[in-house]
Order: C-alpha cells, then structure tokens, then sequence
C-alpha cells in the first residue's frame, strides 16, 4: 500500500453502505472527500444501469408489441400486465422490502445466513403464486372459456423465476454491490433483446410468449449467483439464533403487503378505470405515452435501491444527523432531475413519439408534458417514503396510498368520465400530489431526529428511540 493510502486509511463508519472513509490526518481531507464523491457518483451509474438493463427489457417488449398489434391487442396485452405488477408488489411487500431493511439493519452482521433463509421464503413464495395463477387460469377458463388466457398462463409458468430475479437484485444492492447488480441485468436484457428478435422473426411473440421470454433472461442472468450460493453455504441457521423472526419478519411487512393492494389504485389503478369508462384502446394510448415518462421513474427506482439501505443503516446506527442530511439531498436531487426530465419531454417529447411509434400515437403528443408532471409530484414523496421505511414506520406509507386511492375514486373518477383520456392524465396527477403531502406530514411529524425525540407529543412521554413503535 503506498503512503497517501495509508494516511487516508480510516475506519469504515457502521452506519454507512457506501463505505464513508473517515480520514485521521487533515492535508488529505479533500482527496478523501472527492475520492468518496467519485465512489458514490459511479455506484449511482451502476444503479441507474441495472434500472435501465432490468427495465429496458421491458420496454422493448412493450414497443414492438405497440408498433405491431392492434391498439385493441395492446391494450388487452396491458391490463394483462397489471396483473403481474400487482403480483410484483405483493412480492415487494412480503420479501424484498423487509429484506433489504433488516439486511441492511438488524442482520446485517448476519447477512450469509439472513440470505439463505430469506431465499427459501422466496422460492416458496413464488410457488404459492404459480399455483394461485393456475388456478385462476382453470377457474376462468370454466366459468368464461371466451376469456382470452394465454398472457395470464404465460405469467403463471414463469412468475416464480421472474421475481427470484427481482431478489437477485436486491441482494447485490443489500451488500452494497451495484455493479454486479448492473451485470446480471445487462445480461438479463440481451438475452431478452435475443429472444424477442427471434420469436418476433417468427411472428410468435405475444402476450404468452413475453414472459418465458423474460424468465428465460433471469435464469441465464443467476445461474453464476445461484452456483456461488451452492458452493457457499451460510455457517448455522439464524432460526436458531432469533427464534422470533418470522413475527419481527410479519410485524414489518404486513404494512407494506397492504399498502401493495391499494398503491395499483394511484397508478395501475388508472389503467382499469380507463377500460371501463372509456374503452381498452385507450388504455393502450395511455400506456404509450407513459412509456415515455418511464424512464425518469426509473432513475428514481435506481436511486431508491442504492440509497434506502444506506438510510436503513445509519438510522439503525442513531446517527441521525447522517441520515437527514442524506436524505435532504437525495430529496433534492430527486427532484431537480424529475423537473428537468419533465422540462426535456416539453421541448422533444412529441418528436421522439412519432420516432418510436412510426407516428402511430401522434395525436397524444399534447398531452405528454401533462403526463411529465406525474414523476415529478412523486418525486419527494418517494424520498419521504424511503425514509419512513428506512425508520422501519411502513404503517405511515400505507396511509398515504390509501389517501392516493381515495383520490382516486373521488377525484379520478370523475375526472376521466368528464374529461376521457385527459381527464386520466389529470386524475394521476392529483393522486400522486395527494400521496406526496401525505408523506410529507408523516415525515415531519412521526420520524425522529435523534433519539428519543420524534416530534409527535405521544413520543415524548418517557419513550427511548429503541421502545418507539416499529410498526
């Protein structure tokens, strides 16, 4: 090791994920800080290019699907697909955010065997989910045989393999580890972008054949991560050491499996009622234009999965301080890059419609900035969301969908039956406006600075930070 490393060489701070170095000597304070600046600048690439390679598969699924079908196809072919969002997030809530919160956390001492066990829920999890779907499928097929199934028989062959690859993910992120996490899905998406060339060569690709597709890209993008685990195995079994993890386990994650169910109001939501008021081709037209937003949601997920274990971390460690001057600047980030995407879909959205659709959603160009808006409201709410969860209070995220869903029906409803497609763009935007202030007040008002010193009044009697409610 040269000098100038062992002159800056500290002690990693506990708290933190991204390794924050800790210098002993002063002449060499700024090169450490600008080093740690790099480091966090490059992990947030790697992050954004995992968001990107993992979610750019599906993009290319929906664009070819838009330019070769039908607008009526398509739009079957979406609200399929919500089907597998809302799958998606129950998944979300019943494994992958108590992980990542209790990996980064609580077990984070004990990540090999936290990992494993973690993994068989989730292998189980997806089996109860396959065997759900197949059911559905059996079921509807007797009771409306007119019924159109391939897409959801498709779903259920593969549902279990296409979330393990959303475990696979968030794995690497629970160690810090963006760039493998980049890797799997770089590979996850060529293979996708293979297969899809292929099947589409072969007019075979439809709303059945997308998802073998997908879980085909996850099985070649684990099968490394899956034989280092074998060869690996973890030391004891954490059952032993904490009896109580499955009720711990449940107490966290009952919040987020309800606010699963009514977040598809503020967002899938709009899909559904679009079909029913108004028609399924216009849901393929409003899935269009939300293509082109999907992006910036994007980044916001990327920044999520780096940032959120970090705060999980340093929160669990007390150091207060780090966690809100952290999440002050993810906050503002967040939305300074949401603004200038919304600003950038004004001055060339309608172009690169017309480029990506060969002019076949042109008319919808108007309302594309309208659309732009929506990121941008969920833009500091989901920085407050990520650091309610990272204070392990789910409960206080859940309320503020609920509020989103009310706004939903009361404001959404009638928006859409008044106004159409734009009367949706409207609705979605005072949905997500709704849930961001929501959030907002339960930050400000229930999460604490330091400890023992939340700011709500019912805190304040005699409770230490480590008795607060969790839930």
């Amino acid at each position: 090791m040269s000098s100038p490393d062992r002159a800056v060489r500290g002690r990693r701070s506990p708290e933190s994920g991204v390794g924050d170095l800790e210098p002993r000597t002063g002449p060499v304070m700024t090169w450490a800080a600008s080093s740690l600046t790099g480091q966090r600048f490059c992990r947030f690439g790697l992050s954004l290019a995992d968001q990107g390679f993992s979610v750019g598969a599906m993009f290319l699924v929906n664009v070819v699907l838009a330019r070769t079908q039908s607008k009526q196809d398509y739009g079957a072919f979406v609200l399929s697909y919500s089907i597998f969002t809302f799958v998606s997030g129950l998944h979300n809530a019943a494994v992958l955010e108590p992980y990542t919160i209790y990996g980064a956390g609580r077990y984070r001492e004990r990540f090999p065997a936290y990992l494993q066990l973690m993994l068989r829920g989730n292998l189980a999890f997806g089996v109860a989910l396959s065997s759900m779907l197949f059911l559905a499928c059996a079921f509807l097929r007797w009771s409306h045989p007119a019924v159109p199934l391939r897409a959801l028989l498709g779903l259920a062959l593969t549902v279990g393999i296409i979330l393990t690859g959303s475990f696979l993910r968030r794995s690497y992120y629970v160690q810090q580890k963006p760039g493998k996490a980049a890797m799997a899905s770089l590979t996850f998406f060529a293979t996708v972008a293979f297969s899809v060339w292929v099947v589409a060569r072969i007019h075979r690709l439809d709303g059945f054949s997308v998802f073998p597709i997908l879980g085909i890209g996850w099985m070649v993008a684990g099968a490394g991560w899956f034989r280092q685990l074998l060869r690996n195995p973890a030391q004891g079994r954490l059952l032993d050491a904490v009896p109580q993890f499955w009720r711990e386990h449940w107490t966290y994650a009952r919040w987020v499996l309800a606010t699963s169910f009514v977040f598809q109001f503020m967002h899938q939501g709009y899909y559904w009622l679009v079909a029913g008021f108004l028609s399924v081709k216009e849901v393929g037209d409003l899935k269009a234009m939300y293509l082109l937003i999907a992006p910036v949601e994007q980044v916001t997920i990327a920044s999520s999965f780096l940032v959120l274990p970090v705060l999980t971390g340093r929160y669990a460690a007390r150091n207060f301080e780090g966690f809100l001057s952290l999440w002050k600047l993810y906050a503002l980030c967040l939305v300074g890059i949401t603004l200038l995407f919304a600003l950038a879909i004004r001055l060339v959205g309608a172009r690169a419609m017309h480029v990506l659709y060969a002019g076949k959603f042109d008319g919808l160009a108007p309302l594309l900035f309208l659309l732009a808006l929506v990121p941008l409201l969920t833009a500091l709410g989901a920085s407050f969301s990520d650091a309610i969860r990272a204070a392990e209070r789910p409960r206080l995220v859940f309320y503020a969908y609920v509020g989103s869903a009310i706004a939903t029906f009361g404001g959404g409803i009638p928006l859409v039956i008044h106004w159409g497609l734009r009367g949706a763009v409207y609705g979605m935007s005072f949905s997500a406006a709704v849930y961001s202030c929501l959030l907002a007040l339960a930050f400000w008002l229930w999460v604490p600075r330091q400890p023992g010193r939340p700011w709500l009044e019912g805190y304040r009697r005699g409770d230490s930070f480590a008795s607060a409610e969790r839930g």
